[in-house]
């Protein structure tokens, strides 16, 4: 019986591994199809931005109207939006489908070949990939505010620089903008209440509000306009307004704002 289970785990390994090697080929192909229409569509846009007036005036030709209604036209445009958008989201699929079902496979063939107690369900290790999904996407959301706050200091350290060179010594200064060291610098304040503001408006909170708040307001927004929820045409670009806008309300940025407009008073 145990060598028949042997025989068993092995095969399921084996096919374990089959099956992963067809997932990262899926995977490949469909992950280069949708670069290479994300590049075309990238290259199509330049073009067009060069033609400038001269593409305006062939759209409303009589030849430029008969090729933009044209059957192949259309599908070629539909093609060039759709295919990166639901691309993505296939691509995501099948990455979340190999997991679960590989792994599965690995941890019943190590049941059946060593003889374990147990073996975990797909629903565990589906929970497990979303999880370890929700840890990616607060590692990179971290580092992507880290990045952000960093700039935004830097551009504040360089701008009360400026400042004290030119209260100290000599420099230029008129409108907001400056120039030290031979580079030219502009107040980043006017900016970053505008971002801030904008923010807050995005995610339907107070510019006097706190973190608790703004994550509060954040889950529901998320929830609202999540592209798996929300079916409506721009439920993608919200969603990303929407996360780029959390992103930016850190602790840190609600109180740069407070002492900004505590200066200002």
């Amino acid at each position: 019986m145990n060598f028949l289970k042997k025989i068993a785990g092995k095969f399921i390994y084996g096919l374990a591994k089959v099956i992963s090697i067809i997932f990262d080929g899926l995977i490949w192909i469909f992950t280069t199809i949708v670069d290479l229409i994300v590049g075309l569509g990238k290259i199509l846009l330049t073009l067009i931005a060069m033609g400038g007036i001269l593409v305006i005036f062939l759209l409303f030709s009589p030849l430029g109207i008969a090729l933009l209604f044209n059957p192949i036209t259309i599908i070629t445009i539909f093609l060039f939006i759709v295919i990166p958008i639901l691309g993505k989201k296939f691509i995501s699929y099948l990455q979340y489908l190999k997991y679960i079902t590989t792994e599965y496979l690995f941890d019943l063939s190590e049941y059946l070949i060593e003889g374990k107690t147990e073996y975990k369900s797909f629903d565990e290790f589906s929970r497990k990939y979303r999880n370890m999904e929700e840890e990616r996407e607060r590692k990179e959301r971290e580092e992507r505010q880290r990045r952000e706050k960093e700039e935004w200091e830097e551009r504040f350290r360089q701008w009360q620089e400026y400042q004290n060179f030119n209260r100290g010594y000599q420099g230029y200064y008129q409108n907001g903008n400056g120039q030290y060291r031979g580079a030219t610098y502009q107040n980043p304040t006017t900016e970053f209440i505008s971002k801030y503001e904008k923010s807050c408006e995005l995610l339907g909170v107070s510019p006097e509000t706190d973190i608790y708040q703004v994550k509060l307001a954040y889950r529901k927004k998320a929830k609202e306009y999540h592209p798996d929820l929300n079916k409506a045409p721009d439920a993608t670009r919200r969603f990303q307004e929407i996360n780029d806008a959390y992103e930016f309300l850190t602790e840190e940025n609600i109180q740069r704002y407070k002492n900004i407009k505590k200066g200002a008073n």
